[in-house]
């Protein structure tokens, strides 16, 4: 395998994966950038009680706030994420970290409901850069330590969703909702600095044109059983995901009386789960896949018991903890499902990446609309047992892999 060669200005240019894998500089870039790029996802779900009214959004449609982004991002997903595998990648991330900047400012400026929609849905699109980043990554990184490399950047991915709620509510307190989406336009300006100068030049091999690449998504989906059992695993544990952290800014604030300032503090105990990435990483690198995604997927389920307990008796202390675990269960899951997904084919992943996260953020926009509607309907309670349902379908679904093996 060839090594990195350098061109003009100093970048290296990537034809196969290196052997050596990326320097620690670069991994901390790609974890950088990643963080940086996926918290515009999440920077409006703590704030769907200022955000809603303003609208003048009903109570139930409040979700409305975070699932046209995540909607955004599923689009983003099938229509750039594949391009992975036909356009040289840093351009590619250049362009659409500038799109994720005027998307931000048209949010950030909107004068009603209709616009602000049409600036989270381009917010979304264009936060897919990650998704490059982290197959890029793995290009870069040679097999006996891709699951170390996947695990630290996939920690920085996950590191800003967690820290994107307590830093978006710290920021409303401050200046108003809308401010964070001019915040989240200067860090992407910043960022956009940052990797024109670091990132890697990528040109696929040629072969396919846009049309192929996007016929082959359907084709990919259904021929590789391991991919759709990867995707529905995930799926599933991120719709919890999304539908905890969707819903219980609003138990804080109703049943708890937290104020934005309260509800940023839970939200950075929750951060913690991202711990779990690189760990997961490992784990996976020593062949421990299979029993780490049991123990995540039942893990979700008791975090879900333990949250509906809490959220009703006040125990805050314990509502935390639960968050943690919660957020650990789904980042392990994501990142042994993610590296196997990648082994199923080098000059694919691209695709595969963008077959297989499509599908998660669309099921994490369910989540995120069942959230509302579930709380609207009967409370934090059926939020709960919703989340507890959730985790025992997956868990169904992954005693099926036993039966398949023998």
């Amino acid at each position: 395998m060839a090594d990195a060669q350098p061109i003009a200005g100093g970048r290296p240019v990537l034809d196969d994966p290196a052997e050596r894998g990326p320097s620690a500089l670069m991994t901390f870039v790609f974890a950088l950038a990643c963080g940086a790029m996926v918290a515009n996802i999440y920077y409006a779900q703590p704030l769907i009680e200022l955000i809603g009214p303003e609208l003048g959004l009903h109570a139930a449609l409040a979700g409305l706030v975070v699932t046209v982004t995540q909607l955004g991002y599923g689009a983003g997903l099938v229509f750039l994420v594949s391009l992975a595998d036909l356009v040289e990648n840093r351009r590619l991330i250049l362009v659409i970290v500038g799109g994720a900047i005027v998307g931000s400012l048209i949010v950030a400026f909107s004068s009603n409901a209709w616009i602000f929609f049409a600036g989270s849905f381009m917010v979304g699109f264009c936060s897919v850069g990650a998704q490059i980043l982290v197959p890029l990554a793995s290009h870069l990184t040679p097999p006996s330590q891709r699951g170390r490399v996947i695990g630290n950047v996939m920690a920085g991915l996950l590191t800003g969703i967690m820290l994107a709620r307590p830093f978006s509510s710290s920021v409303a307190a401050l200046v108003g909702w809308r401010g964070i989406f001019v915040v989240s336009a200067l860090i992407m300006l910043g960022l956009a600095l940052i990797l024109m100068r670091m990132l890697p030049t990528r040109r696929p091999q040629a072969g396919m044109h846009y049309g192929q690449i996007l016929l082959s998504l359907v084709r990919l989906f259904l021929t590789l059983p391991e991919l759709r059992r990867r995707t529905a695993y995930q799926g599933l544990m991120f719709a919890g995901f999304n539908l905890f952290w969707t819903a219980v800014p609003l138990v804080l604030s109703h049943s708890l009386g937290f104020g934005q300032r309260g509800i940023a503090l839970f939200a950075l105990a929750g951060a913690g789960g991202a711990l779990m990435a690189p760990i997961a990483g490992r784990l996976a690198d020593r062949g421990y896949t299979r029993p780490a995604v049991g123990i995540a997927m039942a893990t979700l389920a008791a975090a879900f018991g333990l949250a509906g307990w809490a959220g009703l008796s006040g125990a805050i202390l314990a509502l935390a903890f639960a968050a943690v675990v919660l957020d650990a269960a789904v980042q392990t899951n994501q990142i042994l499902s993610q590296r196997a997904v990648y082994e199923l084919g080098v000059e694919i992943r691209g695709r595969l990446n963008a077959v297989y996260m499509m599908v998660v953020f669309l099921c994490g926009a369910v989540g995120s609309m069942a959230a509302t509607l579930s709380y609207e309907a009967g409370g934090w309670p059926l939020t709960a047992t919703i989340g507890v349902g959730l985790g025992l379908v997956a868990l169904g679904f992954y005693a099926t892999e036993f039966r398949a093996r023998r």
